[in-house]
């Protein structure tokens, strides 16, 4: 194996560590964490499935970032805080809320960068473990460094795969393969880069410079929003029962 085929490799192998790294470090912060105040929280967001939609649709337009509302909202499930139900009409409503980055790119071409704040939260996450006068204070320190561990992952996904990704040619026509294909290029890009917004913004960008029709481009969009589908996945991997499953209503939804 070349020094290319390293250098590819591991950003790759280092962004997922990173983001399974911040999974886990949540999750064992979220559950040490957990008193009544958070579980009241979340009770009164998502006791009914209209408010836990629209939690999850406001959240997701708010810091324009599903995947990261998807994998908070499986921890909170991994973690005992969130039953299925109403954590399922979370993601439900990120899925909808997910669809403002697609208007905002359109129209301004602006797209919160939240890698941006990961290594503010595993800063912050660490002064509170260390300077914590108590065990909750450490858990929760070591639930906010999680959450910026999760973010330094993507963000490394992002910038090591948004070049492969913006090279992919885009073919043009109308028959079933070529939308297929179309397809195919939307989800294999949010997959490299583990955000759809890029992927969005990509195939926006590539239709207002005629590129490639709105119809490939609609294409695009709808594989990047399967493909975005893979961060749920993975956010499962060795979770609970229930956590998995919200993993599947994910996908299949």
């Amino acid at each position: 194996m070349d020094a290319s085929h390293l250098a590819l490799i591991g950003p790759l192998v280092g962004g997922l560590g990173l983001f399974l790294l911040g999974m886990g470090m949540m999750t064992d912060g979220l559950k040490l964490a957990a008193g009544p105040a958070l579980q009241s929280i979340l009770a009164a967001a998502t006791h009914t499935r209209w408010h836990a939609l629209g939690s999850g649709i406001l959240v997701t337009a708010l810091v324009q970032a599903s995947g990261a509302v998807t994998v908070a909202t499986i921890g909170f499930i991994n973690a005992g805080l969130l039953s299925l139900a109403p954590a399922l009409w979370v993601l439900f409503g990120a899925n909808v809320g997910s669809t403002m980055t697609g208007w905002l790119v359109a129209a301004v071409g602006l797209k919160f960068k939240i890698e941006a704040l990961a290594l503010p939260l595993v800063g912050l996450g660490a002064v509170l473990r260390l300077t914590g006068s108590g065990r909750r204070h450490g858990a929760i320190g070591t639930a906010v460094a999680g959450f910026g561990l999760l973010f330094m992952g993507i963000g490394l996904l992002q910038q090591n795969f948004a070049g492969l990704a913006g090279q992919l040619s885009l073919p043009e026509g109308g028959g079933a393969m070529v939308v297929l294909a179309q397809l195919l290029i939307g989800v294999l890009m949010t997959v490299l880069m583990q955000s759809s917004s890029a992927s969005i913004a990509i195939a926006l960008t590539a239709a207002q410079g005629g590129l490639i029709g709105a119809q490939g481009a609609a294409a695009v969009v709808i594989g990047a929003n399967i493909g975005t589908t893979f961060t749920a996945l993975v956010a499962a991997i060795g979770a609970t029962p229930n956590a998995r499953r919200a993993a599947a209503a994910h996908v299949i939804f």
